[in-house]
């Protein structure tokens, strides 16, 4: 049982933080080495984009839009907030002079580790509390039986699905410290 939840959770929320910075790494060297680094201050621009299109999946789930499957609305949203953060992080690179910068950064990336930690906590316990109710049917249990049975689990599974009360203020610490960090470039921009 631990081996089995090491390899399908933690090792894949740990991968998929890892590939971040590699790719980060990765990108920002080959932009060094081919001496364009100067595209990387404006990567922001497209990763702040990407970040901004990925809330597709939330403005469906809340019925604010129709279009769209939830589910691969979730996956869209995955891939795009990940490719965005990406994206931002090249820009920020190691070339940040100001604390605004710096906090948007980390903001994003406790959000991006919020997000990994949700999805793979409320996997596992999806996961878990349909295995507890398979084995109660193939025990024989009746309805009413299993639903007894799995009163706390099944409360358990609703906690873990409310994990989203704690992603969304740090998604919102996020917004407002990228609104902030874009509005005093424009303010601060060497404009001639």
């Amino acid at each position: 049982m631990r081996a089995r939840l090491l390899r399908r959770e933690v090792i894949p929320f740990y991968v998929s933080l890892a590939a971040l910075g590699g790719a980060t790494l990765l990108v920002d060297g080959i932009l060094h080495a081919a001496d364009v680094a100067w595209i990387g201050r404006y990567l922001g621009i497209p990763g702040v984009l990407l970040i901004v299109g990925s809330f597709g999946y939330s403005l469906r789930k809340r019925k604010l839009i129709t279009a769209g499957k939830p589910v691969v609305l979730l996956r869209w949203h995955e891939r795009m907030a990940w490719t965005g953060s990406l994206l931002v992080l090249v820009h920020a690179g190691i070339h940040f002079d100001a604390i605004l910068g710096w906090l948007a950064v980390a903001a994003m990336l406790v959000n991006v580790a919020s997000g990994l930690t949700g999805k793979y906590l409320l996997q596992r316990s999806r996961v878990r509390l349909e295995e507890m109710q398979q084995r109660l049917r193939d025990e024989g249990l009746t309805a009413e039986q299993r639903d007894e049975r799995l009163y706390w689990d099944s409360l358990t599974f609703d906690a873990v699905k409310s994990w989203r009360a704690i992603h969304y203020p740090i998604t919102l610490a996020f917004a407002v410290l990228a609104v902030a960090h874009i509005i005093a470039i424009f303010l601060f921009w060497g404009w001639k």
